[in-house]
């Protein structure tokens, strides 16, 4: 009978040690889905909130996540108020850039009519000065309008197949007589097609800023040059001249708007590179800039493909 009894007891405390551990096992399975859920719908919250597409997490129970939810919510609200705050001023400044532009533009043409009728009547040397500066502040007045549109988001590229042997050769032809005084050329080389998917107007004017920082380090009669190949990442533009190169303190500043290096050269404003760099960007690209080993600077492009 004893046996028996222990038996039936060993028996029996099998049986609730298997029942606890089943009851367990499916204790800790649900808490796991139900983590899982938590945890799956937080990164949702999160992924919309990374998509723009800004939902609100509405849990009506307490768990152990509540915490984590509310110090998410509150992130993701300060987060989207900072935003606003900058898209806010960022529009502002854009806007401000736009008004100085149009100011400039009354003051600017009414100059320019007044020195036509000064030129009618005498040719000083002054009156070409002038001339020279009238031209660079309306230059001014286009940049700043350009800044505006871009610092703004308005600022409209179309998309369309543009080569590069065609883009390159037309700021080079536009380029020429700014060049001949120097007797400066550019050297394009013939390839196979390669061509990128961006604005054809745009980019010409972005390589025009380049070849003049080019040609303003350029010595008489140098060669300006360019090179451009393709992969399945991007397309690469390489263009540089064969004059002293950067100074090494400049080359972290050379694409900050209206930075003029310690051995600028001309009256320029300091906007070229920096409207440049924003152009490639606004076609999916990046701008870089260095010194070659063998003398000079060269600007180095890459428009991506995706």
């Amino acid at each position: 009978i004893s046996a028996r009894m222990n038996k039936r007891l060993i028996d029996t405390s099998l049986m609730l040690i298997l029942i606890s551990s089943m009851f367990f096992y499916f204790l800790l399975s649900y808490l796991r889905k139900r983590n899982r859920k938590r945890i799956d719908g937080l990164a949702a919250y999160l992924e919309k909130v990374n998509t723009n597409k800004v939902g609100i997490v509405m849990q009506t129970e307490e768990d152990d996540f509540s915490q984590l939810q509310d110090e998410i919510y509150k992130t993701v609200t300060n987060l989207n108020q900072t935003k606003e705050a900058a898209v806010k001023a960022q529009k502002n400044y854009a806007d401000n850039i736009a008004n100085i532009a149009h100011q400039l533009k009354t003051p600017i043409t009414a100059a320019g009519l007044s020195l036509q009728l000064m030129k009618q009547e005498s040719s000083s040397v002054y009156i070409n000065q002038i001339q020279k500066q009238l031209d660079r502040l309306a230059h001014l007045e286009e940049a700043l309008l350009t800044l505006s549109q871009i610092d703004s988001g308005v600022l409209k590229l179309n998309k369309a197949a543009v080569d590069i042997f065609t883009v390159l050769s037309l700021a080079a032809d536009n380029m020429s007589d700014l060049m001949a005084p120097k007797k400066v050329t550019v050297s394009i080389p013939e390839k196979e097609s390669v061509v990128v998917l961006g604005d054809m107007e745009w980019t010409m004017q972005a390589i025009m800023n380049l070849m003049k920082n080019c040609l303003e380090h350029s010595p008489m009669g140098g060669v300006i040059h360019c090179d451009y190949s393709q992969n399945p990442l991007y397309t690469e533009i390489l263009i540089w001249d064969k004059g002293k190169g950067f100074d090494k303190e400049d080359i972290p500043h050379l694409f900050e708007r209206f930075y003029r290096g310690r051995a600028a050269i001309g009256n320029g404003l300091g906007i070229g590179l920096s409207l440049a760099r924003s152009i490639f960007e606004l076609q999916n690209g990046m701008l870089t800039a260095g010194n070659r080993v063998n003398g000079g600077a060269c600007f180095e492009i890459r428009i991506y493909r995706h």
